[in-house]
């Protein structure tokens, strides 16, 4: 599994666990015991883990704006928290391109999520992405 991928599915976890404590426990509370401090991928899991708390509300608008019929909060935990990691990827880090984020948000969807998952995901993630190709990119 690659160094990304294995940050990725990490920062699911921890992204799952403060949405379930309904704010109780902050990314700093978080064990990533699976990732050895100062390794890449425990650096690109802060970095998610951290992007996404810090940009929640704007990642769930957009999100929610290119969702069909769905608010956030109808969405299950694993479905929105593997796209708010493709959200904040997209829109922030520009090194990252779309299709990788795409693929790796489907790959997230088919491990942890729904038979439905990986096509819900997609739709919404490609939707956004257009939106972003559009000049709505949020990274500086």
């Amino acid at each position: 599994m690659n160094v990304r991928r294995k940050a990725r599915e990490t920062a699911l976890q921890a992204l799952y666990k403060i949405d379930i404590s309904a704010g109780g426990a902050g990314e700093g509370d978080l064990e990533l015991e699976e990732l050895a401090p100062g390794t890449e991928a425990r650096r690109y899991c802060e970095t998610l883990v951290q992007g996404v708390s810090s940009h929640l509300s704007e990642l769930d608008s957009e999100i929610e704006k290119h969702s069909e019929n769905w608010t956030i909060s109808r969405m299950s935990v694993v479905d929105r928290n593997i796209l708010r990691i493709a959200a904040y990827e997209l829109l922030y880090m520009v090194d990252v391109p779309y299709k990788v984020v795409i693929d790796e948000a489907v790959e997230l969807a088919k491990t942890f999520g729904t038979d439905e998952s990986g096509p819900f995901i997609n739709g919404i993630i490609d939707r956004l992405r257009k939106a972003a190709d559009g000049g709505s990119r949020l990274a500086p």
